[in-house]
């Protein structure tokens, strides 16, 4: 009879530790929800260090497609969520519909929630996997169909990096509004943007790890 006793307590004992581990298991497990609630408060956080001031689309549009740069404004772009500082408007012509081109894309890339410099093509002292990639741009090959665009990554840092020649759907918002002439004069600069990128229109590690993204951009074609 104590020997059924002791088993059933044993049994019980047993259940209740399997129990708590089941419920701190839970405890532990961030949501989805969870996780895009921790990405925007890291998106307002790094809005308020960086002193950037956000503007709206209507606002944006009323000064002529610009963003003050002495003020630091940044326009929040409703349909993607990016927020988007255009620092130069860049030389030549925007992408026209119908037409693909070569882009050459020099840039930084910063994690906000590690809130640390991850992958960049602009420092004279990067390495990439143990390889050198000084003076390497990015190559975008893009094309503009009916107001929208498509591209892949040809060669470069992003493509050597993250694996992949998908390019971060927040890389093409700005070609609607920047120039990427190739400059031609002493006068002539690339088109320069800043970016806050949510994980919805970043790269594949973004989108898997809930994980916003800042970037620093310039744009021009190859030839």
């Amino acid at each position: 009879m104590h020997h059924q006793y002791e088993y059933k307590m044993k049994k019980i004992l047993f259940f209740m530790i399997a129990l708590a581990a089941v419920l701190s298991s839970c405890n532990d497990y961030e949501t989805y929800g969870d996780k895009k609630e921790k990405e925007r408060n890291a998106i307002a956080k790094f809005i308020s260090d960086s002193s950037i001031v956000v503007i709206s689309e209507d606002q944006f549009n009323q000064q002529n497609y610009t963003t003050n740069l002495t003020r630091n404004e940044f326009v929040k772009l409703d349909k993607s969520g990016v927020y988007m500082q255009i620092v130069r408007e860049g030389c030549g012509t925007i992408l026209q519909d119908g037409e693909s081109t070569k882009l050459v894309c020099r840039f930084s890339e910063f994690s906000i929630l590690d809130d640390t410099l991850t992958v960049c093509n602009n420092n004279a002292n990067l390495a990439v996997y143990g390889k050198s990639v000084v003076g390497m741009p990015d190559i975008i090959q893009v094309s503009r169909s009916s107001g929208s665009y498509t591209a892949s990554f040809e060669s470069g840092v992003m493509y050597t990096a993250y694996g992949s020649a998908s390019v971060p759907a927040g890389w093409l918002v700005p070609l609607s509004y920047v120039k990427v002439g190739r400059p031609q004069s002493p006068t002539d600069q690339t088109a320069k943007v800043r970016l806050i990128v949510p994980h919805s229109q970043g790269h594949a590690t973004a989108s898997s790890n809930v994980a916003p993204y800042y970037y620093e951009i310039t744009y021009q074609r190859e030839s």
